[in-house]
């Protein structure tokens, strides 16, 4: 395959004259669906609001232009942030930028080396437990910032939080924050329906109304709860990559993890977003090493520019999708509308309370679990259900890598298993 292939091209805009207006206000309604996610990710990882904003910017910006999705929207996850915390926690913020530009390459030359058709062999119960996995451990690392106390020691997500929750009550809870918190839940889930029932045309992300309300309740009732803090009015951080502080058996084996989950979402999210766009040409289909390609450039840049490693976001993803977005400009003005609002409102931003962009992604964490696709998931077979099963407590209990090789181990030996005795019969 020609590196040519791999570049931008004039067809990835086709339509843009037609369509640049519905895929600004796309990118308009992204990007305030990506700001509360990108400080609170940022927050949650341990490197702050501002380095998630910076991270949204840039890789979103990047993987719009060379990635192979029209619709894929990049920037910091939950997934990432799931992988990230114990490194984090162990190696100190400066492991980012080493461990992000690592990764970034790894994730490259994977495209480079076609690779990206092997997660179409994921079987899909490894999936969906990888998915409640994952929301469950996000649901968890909002403790600390739910409850406003310090995270207790350690990289064991369950451990972590049972502590947390431990020495929090012992301590006397801080009500401002949980008072917060369900104010933000509350508001998350009843607007959707209130705006339903109002006939409110205008799409408003229920997370952006939930942080809207909630700081201003803080503000001017004075609630006493941690702020995210002054945000410097710049985009960009530039950090400078230093592989002496690190072992470079550690620095190998996070940059692995975090580049397998990185293509592993990313690519899981350029499908997601295919099927709901109806997508059936195969001239207009994600390329997978294209999108491997362009999110290996956007962790690479977004780390050394004071980021942290990212990925294609399903979240952010979907949203650009339902609001119609028709080509990659949608995530482009995303991240020029971040741009704008880092550089114009961060004193504002200044003033929302942690404790509510840790009720964003616990209501976040309940819609990636999503009740209502587990109880269909119920209705399958025996074998997927445990598939399922051991998938999401693999990832729960060890790590997301872990979680995906032992469900897949799993379900291959109990199908050739299942095969055996059928041939016996």
């Amino acid at each position: 395959m020609q590196i040519t292939n791999f570049l931008p091209q004039a067809s990835d805009y086709e339509g843009f004259r037609k369509n640049w207006r519905i895929d600004l206000i796309s990118g308009i309604t992204v990007g305030i669906v990506a700001l509360p996610l990108a400080m609170a990710f940022g927050i949650t990882t341990g490197a702050g609001a501002q380095s998630g904003l910076i991270t949204a910017i840039f890789a979103g910006l990047i993987a719009a232009i060379f990635g192979g999705s029209r619709f894929q929207v990049s920037g910091p996850t939950g997934a990432m942030t799931v992988v990230l915390v114990p490194i984090v926690a162990k190696y100190g913020i400066a492991i980012l930028a080493p461990v992000g530009l690592i990764a970034g390459i790894l994730v490259l030359l994977s495209g480079l080396l076609r690779a990206g058709n092997l997660i179409n062999k994921t079987p899909w119960p490894v999936m969906e437990g990888f998915t409640l996995g994952i929301a469950m451990v996000i649901g968890l690392q909002q403790i600390p910032i739910a409850l406003d106390f310090k995270k207790a020691p350690g990289d064991k997500t369950v451990l972590v939080a049972f502590h947390t929750v431990k020495n929090a009550i012992s301590a006397g809870l801080h009500w401002s924050a949980v008072f917060l918190v369900i104010l933000t839940l509350a508001i998350k889930f009843s607007y959707p329906h209130l705006a339903k029932r109002l006939r409110i045309k205008f799409h408003i992300p229920a997370s952006f109304i939930a942080i809207v309300i909630s700081t201003l309740v803080a503000v001017i009732f004075n609630v006493k709860a941690s702020t995210v803090g002054s945000l410097p009015r710049k985009i960009f951080n530039p950090i400078n990559p230093n592989f002496h502080d690190a072992k470079y058996s550690v620095l190998a084996i996070a940059a692995i993890e975090i580049a397998l989950l990185a293509a592993i979402e990313s690519l899981l999210s350029a499908r997601v977003a295919d099927q709901m766009a109806k997508v059936h040409d195969p001239k207009l289909k994600y390329q997978p090493n294209r999108e491997l390609f362009g999110q290996g450039l956007a962790t690479m840049f977004a780390s050394v520019l004071g980021g942290m490693p990212a990925t294609g976001a399903i979240a952010r993803t979907s949203v650009n999708v339902r609001s119609g977005a028709k080509t990659r400009l949608a995530a482009v003005f995303h991240a020029f509308f971040l741009i704008l609002v880092v550089l114009v409102l961060s004193p504002v931003i200044s003033h929302v309370p942690t404790a509510a962009l840790g009720g964003v992604l616990i209501g976040t964490s309940y819609r990636i679990a999503s009740p209502a696709n587990l109880k269909e998931l119920l209705k399958t077979t025996k074998l997927n259900i445990m598939t399922i099963a051991i998938t999401s407590m693999s990832v729960l209990l060890i790590d997301l890598i872990w979680g995906i090789i032992i469900g897949s181990v799993f379900i291959n030996i109990a199908n050739l298993v299942q095969r055996k005795l059928q041939r016996q019969h």
